[in-house]
């Protein structure tokens, strides 16, 4: 079985040390909890257990909440590179990902979202002279909406000039949630041995990993017009949109199945299958196949199994977790609404770590740490 070594190496060719993110993420994570209390003096109860989590819970009149904050990192780069490569507009495809990336780690916690706000900076508002780019930014944005329920609730667009890089854009943007049924978030305290894990799959590359995409490209002859298997070209194959996996939540808890966790894959890998505080091993014995992009990228980065699954997604965009009874269920509404997803494996008592068997990877619980 193969131990992970250091994923971060090929990340910190790209310019990002995870490590050194989340120990920033850890102090943040200590310091907001001291601010709690406040919550009281307006009618309201966090829900600490969740600091930590995909979403932040808390109580307000009667209702339980959820809050989000996310952004997309350097795919709009990639955006802006294809397009000057192959003319290629990926501006709708962006946008539609970083509210992907919002309303999928809100549902994590439980909580369908109702409202998404929108966060476009630049490097100069010369950014919006080209009329047909904004237009096809805020299209991708609406759809993204349309998709996963919630209403577009506003947003800021301010001109940052020696800040972000002239001719750059950095989407971002937050959403407030609601949990189903104003009960309990799922924050994985009941989860425990026995419970069958089902993965979702991906589509290809979604929120991470595009800082080393770029860097892949960068030294291909053909960079974006790298040609893949399936008649597309690298840069159109980066700019798929990805999944949205609320319907797929909101259906699953709508119909009373016992979902006890639930993970967005995306920073971190597979990693990420142990994102839940509870200290148990998570043991998977079927993997979805990767994208061939993702392969692709794996192959010109030249990385181990270890380190391939703790950077990207690799064909996993969200973990189901659940009772043993309902793992076949939970497979055959993903695929009635349109997700392919396999009953992947089952959580054993033991030290907190993930196996991936299929790939003979052993990821240590000390890989991962959140909060």
């Amino acid at each position: 079985m193969q131990e992970q070594r250091s994923s971060e190496s090929s990340y910190r060719d790209a310019g990002v040390d995870y490590d050194l993110l989340d120990a920033g993420k850890r102090l943040a994570v200590a310091s907001a909890l001291k601010s709690s209390p406040l919550l009281r003096a307006r009618g309201g109860q966090a829900i600490d257990a969740s600091r930590g989590e995909p979403a932040f819970v808390f109580q307000h009149g009667g209702a339980t909440l959820a809050t989000v904050i996310e952004c997309l990192g350097t795919k709009s780069v990639i955006a802006r590179e294809v397009h000057e490569q192959l003319g290629l507009d990926g501006w709708s495809a962006v946008a539609y990902d970083t509210v992907a990336a919002i309303v999928n780690d809100l549902c994590c916690v439980g909580a369908l979202p109702l409202v998404v706000s929108a966060y476009f900076a630049t490097g100069s508002s010369e950014w919006h002279v080209a009329a047909d780019r904004s237009a096809s930014l805020v299209s991708g944005w609406l759809e993204a909406c349309e998709e996963a329920g919630c209403a577009w609730g506003g947003g800021e667009s301010p001109a940052l000039k020696g800040l972000i890089a002239e001719g750059e854009v950095e989407l971002a943007g937050s959403a407030v949630g609601s949990v189903v049924g104003g009960g309990a978030p799922i924050l994985g305290e009941d989860l425990r041995p026995g419970d069958e894990i089902v993965l979702v799959a991906s589509n290809g590359l979604h929120a991470n990993g595009a800082s080393l995409a770029r860097l892949v490209a960068s030294r291909l002859p053909d960079r974006y017009e790298t040609a893949l298997s399936d008649g597309q070209r690298l840069g159109e194959a980066l700019l798929r949109r990805s999944r949205i996996y609320v319907r797929l939540v909101e259906a699953m808890l709508c119909a009373d199945l016992p979902i006890c966790y639930l993970s967005h894959i995306t920073g971190h890998g597979l990693l990420k299958l142990m994102r839940a505080k509870a200290s148990l091993t998570y043991r998977i014995r079927c993997l979805p196949p990767a994208p061939e992009v993702l392969s692709l990228l794996v192959e010109n980065l030249d990385m181990d199994a270890a380190t391939a699954y703790s950077t990207f997604n690799m064909g996993v965009g969200l973990a189901v977790y659940c009772r043993p009874s309902a793992g076949a269920e939970v497979a055959a509404l993903a695929a009635r609404l349109g997700f392919d997803a396999v009953r992947a494996g089952v959580v054993e008592d033991g030290p907190r770590e993930v196996v991936l068997e299929p790939v003979g990877v052993r990821y240590s619980g000390e890989r991962l740490r959140l909060s």
